[in-house]
């Protein structure tokens, strides 16, 4: 299982990843994928996403079942602890 989630994205990304996966609600995409094409998916997320965020999350062989990551400006960023991942949170911008 894949599961990509965008904020802020261009149309032409949005659009993209629409023909390839399941939108089940804005900006929300599901689907099963293969390493290869995960990973091609990803790296043309990243190359298109302008000032949006995307994170990813896929089934993987491990102790949580799970991987994800993350790209572009967000507040959470992922972490591993003793192999486990998980999600922290940085401090708010006083911009």
């Amino acid at each position: 299982m894949l599961v990509i989630v965008t904020e802020n994205v261009p149309d032409r990304l949005r659009g993209y990843l629409a023909r390839l996966l399941l939108e089940i609600r804005a900006g929300v995409y599901i689907g099963k994928y293969s390493v290869r094409v995960r990973e091609e998916l990803w790296q043309n997320i990243k190359n298109e996403i302008g000032e949006g965020n995307a994170i990813i999350a896929w089934t993987t062989n491990n102790e949580a079942g799970y991987q994800f990551d993350t790209w572009g400006k967000n507040r959470r960023i992922p972490i591993e602890v003793d192999g486990f991942p998980l999600v922290e949170f940085l401090p708010e911008s006083e911009d």
